[in-house]
C-alpha cells in the first residue's frame, strides 16, 4: 500500500482520500499510451457484473476450503491483515497493530498459535529459522512494542526493523530493533552467501525537510545484516544510492517521483533482484550483497503511477511489476480506469551480465469490473511452482484472487478467480486482500478485514504444483524450483 508524504502519524483515513484525489487527477490527465490491452480470460464462467455484499463467486478450478476471521486484538477495521511467509507447518501473517502465528498443518482447519500486540504499520514480515523480521514504517515514541505514535518531526521518534526469535511459536520473544532511514515500509530477506548472516533489504520513502531521521534527498535503501546465531548484532552495514541522478522526478497528480523504493523482489541464486521505486523499475546485481548495482533501469509514464513490487519467472527471465494505481485505497477496476492503469507490467530481461535489459511486452488486469465501493488495484503475489510455466496468482484487494499464464509474456491471461462482493454497497471501505500465495498445495490469502482465506486450486494446466514442498517461504525472496 502506498505511503504518502503527510505528517506521522498517518491516518488510513486521510490516505484513502488522498489516495482517491490522486486517481481522479490521474484519470482526467493520463495519456492514454499506445500498448495494445493485454488481458484475456480462460477462467471459466466470469463473475456477474454486480456481487451482493460479502458474496462469493469463483471459477469452477478455485474454492475455498477455509476462513479463519480476524480474532481480538486484531479485529477492528483499523487493524488491517497485511504481508505472509510460511515455515513448516506455520503461517506468519502482519497486521497494522502486530502479527498473528497460524497453524495450517491442515488448511481446511487453520488455528491461532499465537498473537504479538506490536503496533506500526505495516508490519510487513519475513521469516529465517528461528528469526522473524517486522517492518515499522509509522512513526513511533520508542522501538517497544508497547509504543504510541508520535511525529516524525520529533528527533527521538522510532522506526524500522523489529526481529523476534520464533524458535518457541507460540510464545515469539522480542530481541533487537533496529532504526534506519524513513522506516521500513516493506524489506526483503537475503540469506549471505556463507549462510551465517542474512540481509534485509529496506525500502523507505516520502522524505522531508522536518523530519530529523528522513531527510531529503532520499535515493538509497538500508542494508541491515543480521548474524543469524546473533541477532542481538544486527545492524545497518550499507545505504547504498540507488539514484545518484535523483530518479524520475514524477508528474504532479499524476506519477510518483522517485524518493527511494516500495518493494524490492530477490534472486539470491541468480544474484539478481528487482526492484519498484516509485517512478522507476530497476534491475540489480546482488553478486555483492552489501553493494547491490542498478544495472537497467525503466519507466512507463503513460500507465504506471506508482511502481509497487515485483515477481520474477523461475527461470529469471521475466519480471512483473505491479502499479498500485491509487495507493490500495481507491476503486481502479471499473470502466473510467480500463485494462491497462492499475495493473501488471510483463518485462522479458535480454541480454547478459551488465548488459540485460528489460523489454516490456504487455499489461495483465483482473477481466471483471468491480464495483465503485471497493478499493481494487494490482497487489501482492507470487508464482505457482508449475514445470514449464509462468503462472501466478495475485491478490486484486477488493477484486479478489486471480491465477493468471504469463507463459506468453505478450498475451497474459487468466486461468481462474475467487473474489467476496463489497464489503459495502454504499461507500468505499478498504478492505479486500492484500498478500495471496501460494504454499505446499494450497492457496493462502491474508484479507485485510476477513482474515485468513485458504483456497484449492484444480486445474490441470498447474498439477505439477502439488509436487513441490518449500520447507520456508519468503515471497520476496524467490527460489528456483529445484532448490526446493
Amino acid at each position: 500500500m502506498i505511503r504518502f508524504p503527510l505528517p506521522r502519524p498517518r491516518q488510513l483515513k486521510i490516505v484513502s482520500v488522498v489516495a482517491a484525489g490522486l486517481l481522479v487527477a490521474s484519470v482526467a490527465t493520463s495519456p492514454a499510451g499506445n500498448a495494445a490491452p493485454a488481458t484475456a480470460t480462460e477462467s471459466g464462467t466470469p463473475a456477474p457484473p454486480g456481487l451482493d455484499v460479502d458474496e462469493i463467486s469463483s471459477s469452477p478450478n478455485l474454492r475455498q476450503v477455509a476462513n479463519l476471521p480476524k480474532q481480538a486484538p486484531f479485529d477492528t477495521t483499523s487493524a488491517l491483515g497485511t504481508d505472509m511467509a510460511f515455515q513448516g507447518r506455520y503461517a506468519f501473517v502482519g497486521n497494522y497493530n502486530g502479527f498473528v502465528v497460524y497453524d495450517i498443518g491442515r488448511p481446511s482447519a487453520p488455528k491461532i498459535v499465537s498473537q504479538v500486540l506490536c503496533p506500526g504499520s505495516q508490519n510487513d514480515i519475513s521469516v529465517y529459522g528461528d528469526l522473524l523480521f517486522l517492518s515499522t514504517d509509522s512513526s513511533r515514541t520508542d522501538d517497544s512494542c508497547a509504543s504510541a505514535s508520535q511525529p516524525a518531526t520529533v528527533k527521538e521518534s522510532w522506526e524500522g526493523i523489529k526481529v523476534f526469535d520464533i524458535s518457541d511459536k507460540a510464545n515469539p520473544r522480542y530481541v533487537k530493533s533496529v532504526e534506519t532511514a524513513c522506516g521500513s515500509h516493506t524489506h526483503t530477506l537475503v540469506p549471505g552467501k556463507d549462510r551465517r548472516a542474512v540481509y534485509l533489504y529496506v525500502s523507505s520513502y516520502s522524505p522531508r525537510a522536518d523530519f530529523p531521521d528522513c531527510q531529503p534527498p532520499h535515493d538509497s535503501i538500508s542494508i541491515v545484516k543480521v548474524p543469524v546465531h546473533k541477532p542481538t548484532e544486527a545492524s545497518v552495514v550499507a545505504t547504498p544510492n540507488l539514484f545518484p541522478d535523483g530518479g524520475y522526478e514524477g508528474i504532479p497528480g499524476q506519477t510518483s517521483a522517485t524518493t527511494g523504493c516500495h518493494d524490492i523482489t530477490a534472486y539470491p541464486a541468480k544474484d539478481l533482484a528487482a526492484g519498484a521505486c516509485m517512478g522507476d523499475g530497476v534491475l540489480l546485481d546482488i553478486r555483492d550483497r552489501e553493494a547491490p548495482r542498478v544495472i537497467n533501469r525503466v519507466r512507463d509514464t503513460a500507465n504506471f503511477a506508482f511502481w509497487h513490487s515485483a515477481t520474477f519467472n523461475n527461470a529469471g527471465t521475466k519480471v512483473v511489476f505491479t502499479d498500485e494505481l491509487g495507493g490500495g485505497g481507491a476503486a481502479t477496476c471499473n470502466e473510467i480506469v480500463g485494462p491497462n492503469r492499475g495493473a501488471d507490467a510483463v518485462y522479458d530481461i535480454t541480454g547478459r551480465g551488465d548488459a540485460r535489459t528489460m523489454v516490456f511486452r504487455s499489461y495483465y488486469k483482473i477481466p471483471r469490473t468491480n464495483a465503485d465501493t471497493e478499493n481494487c488495484v494490482a497487489h501482492n503475489g507470487s508464482l505457482i511452482p508449475v514445470l514449464g510455466k509462468d503462472i501466478m496468482v495475485q491478490a486484486w484487494y477488493q477484486g479478489g484472487v486471480s491465477v493468471w499464464d504469463f507463459t506468453d509474456s505478450t498475451r497474459p491471461k487468466e486461468i481462474g478467480f475467487w473474489e467476496r462482493g463489497p464489503l459495502s454497497d454504499t461507500q468505499l471501505t478498504t478492505g479486500g486482500a492484500w498478500s495471496t500465495y501460494y504454499y505446499n498445495g494450497h492457496i493462502y490469502s491474508s484479507d485485510i478485514q476477513k482474515g485468513l482465506d485458504v483456497l484449492k486450486l484444480n486445474d490441470w494446466r498447474t498439477w505439477t504444483a502439488d509436487l513441490v514442498r518449500m520447507p520456508e517461504l519468503n515471497v520476496q525472496t524467490q527460489a528456483g524450483y529445484l532448490s526446493w
